[in-house]
């Protein structure tokens, strides 16, 4: 598998621990309980101010804090949040969030030391929170330590989610706690016809060309929920770099089982899989992009992506209509 090959130099060392340090002395400054856990809502405060750090969570929160929150996503459609790196403005959007919600298991990569810093003065929970660990994918390319972080793509985990953001408002906001369970509800069933209608989309495929290939490996959880074989030319994270080797096993593999179709993705170049595509081309084999996925980023205001089911439902309308 793929191994992370990032090397820090010692200005970048000291530019994320200033970042680290100021975030703590902010933190440290704001008005606490005896927890150590900032104050929850107050009874004249409008809104909840919520920062997310993905449009999926972002959209996630809305349906179920409804007029009650203010969401604030910090990364913008088409951004990969393995490679995102936090912004003067986007420190001090963390900390004027009264809750901050991230997807965790190092999908948000340099910044989880951050967030993980922040869950000790005020409401910062990974929506993955409560995933039993026995669910979730092994992230074997990063060192055999980590989880795979795509939860979204299988809809049942990303269910366990909405249930993560609705006990949290709750928590932090008693006072509508009766609201975040009612928003919930209604999203959930909302998520499980989804999960219904991609498993009868997917039957239209033959069994035989039930093979999906992209340009990482973000569609591992939506493969085992769904039935595809899935592989990606990088591994879970785009930091875990690719070579020349990784290429040619894929073009080989497209030759030998005579997969004719691949997908490109939103927030990744589409270089290295025009690369594979020409490699098998070379050998005979003529496969065609068969569209773009979104992977880690849903799509901009108003396309046909950009809410979390309605990117769900795009992927799985041109993976089917490309390979059945």
């Amino acid at each position: 598998m793929n191994q992370y090959k990032v090397k820090k130099g010692p200005l970048q060392r000291f530019k994320m621990t200033l970042g680290v340090l100021a975030l703590i002395i902010v933190a440290a400054c704001s008005k606490v309980d005896g927890n150590g856990m900032l104050a929850k809502r107050a009874g004249d405060q409008d809104v909840i101010r919520v920062v997310v750090t993905t449009g999926m969570i972002a959209d996630l929160v809305q349906e179920v804090g409804g007029d009650e929150v203010n969401v604030v996503a910090l990364m913008r459609p088409g951004v990969d949040p393995h490679l995102f790196k936090a912004s003067q403005g986007d420190i001090q959007k963390l900390d004027e969030a009264d809750v901050i919600f991230y997807g965790g298991l190092h999908l948000e990569g340099k910044m989880t030391e951050i967030l993980k810093k922040l869950e000790r003065h005020k409401y910062t929970v990974p929506v993955s929170k409560h995933i039993d660990e026995a669910l979730l994918r092994s992230g074997a390319d990063i060192n055999g330590t980590q989880f795979d972080p795509h939860i979204w793509f299988d809809v049942k985990l990303w269910i366990s989610a909405a249930g993560t953001v609705r006990d949290t408002l709750a928590e932090y906001d008693p006072e509508h706690a009766e609201l975040y369970r009612q928003n919930a509800e209604a999203y959930i069933e909302q998520l499980n016809t989804l999960d219904a209608e991609i498993k009868e989309k997917i039957n239209e495929i033959p069994e035989s060309g039930r093979v999906l290939v992209t340009a990482h490996d973000a569609f591992g959880y939506f493969g085992d929920a769904y039935g595809m074989k899935v592989m990606g030319l990088q591994g879970i994270s785009t930091a875990a770099e690719y070579g020349s080797k990784d290429v040619s096993k894929l073009r080989d593999y497209l030759v030998e089982n005579k997969i004719k179709a691949v997908f490109v993705e939103s927030s990744i170049p589409p270089k290295a899989m025009e690369a594979v595509i020409a490699g098998a081309k070379e050998k005979g084999h003529l496969v065609k992009i068969g569209g773009e996925l979104y992977s880690d980023s849903m799509g901009e205001p108003g396309s046909d992506a950009d809410t979390y089911i309605k990117m769900v439902r795009h992927n799985v309308n041109t993976i089917v209509e490309a390979l059945k």
